[in-house]
């Protein structure tokens, strides 16, 4: 686990988060790439912030966790940036803002409850 990773994503939640990443780019408002997720953030347009754990240097996302943090926005983890690259049409990404979920209402409450949980211990990671 790399040190700018603050919490485990369990598998369950990590397919969700990645789901709801796909629909969010075909339906809502995705920004890629680190600089465009800063962006969002700041503004104050991101809703949730998904960061990879295979990022190469780490300094890449090091401070996202944080800075999320600080606006309190919700972010999680999933394990490759491949895999986030994907769900919104490019080969990889490092991290990924979704500024509008779209339809996606239910799955996004649903999706920060597990995070607020994975942060607190409150779940099982089932690997």
């Amino acid at each position: 686990m790399e040190s700018y990773v603050k919490f485990q994503t369990p598998e369950t939640l990590e397919k969700a988060v990645l789901d709801m990443v796909e629909n969010s780019y075909k339906t809502g408002k995705v920004r890629k790439g680190t600089n465009e997720v800063v962006k969002s953030i700041e503004r104050g347009e991101s809703k949730l912030v998904v960061i990879a754990e295979d990022v190469s240097p780490a300094e890449v996302v090091y401070y996202l966790p944080t800075l999320c943090e600080e606006r309190k926005v919700p972010y999680v983890y999933v394990k490759k940036k491949s895999d986030l690259g994907l769900k919104v049409g490019i080969a990889s990404a490092a991290s990924v803002s979704i500024v509008d979920y779209g339809k996606n209402d239910d799955a996004y409450k649903s999706i920060v409850s597990q995070i607020n949980d994975a942060k607190s211990g409150k779940s099982e990671n089932k690997e």
